[in-house]
């Protein structure tokens, strides 16, 4: 069976949203395809995501209230498209569109990234913002998956089901608010005028230790320098490795960055063999395995 996110599929709705905005698809590059496909256009400076999981659409409300809630206040973050009611649904599919920012030609350090979270985290959330709750989007992966074999879809349920409990027992050190829900320095684009935010779909109300683990687990897992964690943790003011609730954190960002691709298995047939991988690291719990980043 041919996967719901093909490139074709994918290209009829990217051409379809540049026929509602008046604008040409002709020549736009597929930036990243994991739980959105991201295109950048050539023909105007703007960039048009595609939700890519259909238990997921409800999160592109939060996309737009999160990247609404940053421009009343002043954080620098990618901005919406002005004069367009979003998202768009197009071809069944939930799209927004967005101003692109401008490329300096270096990727974002960990303190571009720790600047930027210390003025998410001093903010109010947004009224009506979700709270914190990092199964759901993995359990709905895991129901959404395009292909996954019935001993692979139970042992990730029941992998959920222990880090929940788990998580259940900590008491976080810092204070709730606002985080952004998937900080690492790939969701910052460091533009002409500084670096900038991107990605909101995670965010959410819950614990900024949430926000300060993924670079520890990029260290860990995709063998990142350790100068870039030590470098992020003295410029937030925090160290979430030396809390002894880390462990349960790294545990869950693991298993989303496993889950991630389950909505477009098919339709990305070349991430199946690092997504085996993880699988059989996590049954084994092994824990001091390399992972390669999904392309």
């Amino acid at each position: 069976m041919a996967g719901r996110f093909t490139a074709g599929k994918l290209r009829g709705v990217l051409a379809e949203t540049c026929a509602l905005l008046g604008v040409d698809p002709a020549g736009a590059r597929l930036l990243r395809f994991t739980n959105n496909a991201v295109y950048a256009l050539v023909s105007a400076p703007l960039v048009i995501r595609i939700v890519g999981s259909t238990r997921l659409r409800h999160r592109v409300g939060t996309v737009v209230r999160v990247a609404r809630h940053f421009e009343r206040h002043g954080v620098p973050a990618i901005r919406l498209l002005d004069g367009v009611e979003q998202p768009l649904e197009v071809g069944g599919h939930l799209v927004t569109a967005w101003h692109q920012v401008p490329s300096i030609g270096r990727p974002a350090t960990a303190t571009d990234l720790a600047r930027l979270l210390r003025q998410v985290h001093a903010l109010p959330a947004p009224d009506g913002l979700a709270e914190w709750a990092p199964f759901a989007a993995v359990r709905a992966r895991v129901s959404d998956a395009e292909e996954l074999g019935d001993a692979d879809r139970e042992f990730l349920l029941e992998r959920c089901a222990e880090l929940e409990d788990r998580l259940a027992g900590l008491d976080f050190p810092l204070a709730r608010g606002l985080v952004h829900g998937d900080a690492y320095p790939g969701n910052v684009i460091p533009g002409p005028d500084g670096p900038v935010l991107c990605d909101f779909d995670s965010s959410c109300v819950g614990p900024p230790e949430w926000d300060l683990t993924p670079l520890a687990v990029g260290r860990e897992r995709f063998g990142d320098p350790p100068v870039h964690y030590r470098t992020f943790a003295a410029a937030y003011g925090f160290d979430v490795t030396s809390w002894s609730g880390f462990a349960v954190l790294r545990g869950i960002r693991e298993l989303k960055l496993t889950t991630s691709v389950l909505p477009i298995l098919r339709s990305r047939p070349q991430v199946r063999p690092e997504l085996f991988r993880r699988l059989a690291d996590l049954r084994s719990g092994r824990t001091d395995v390399r992972w390669t980043r999904y392309r």
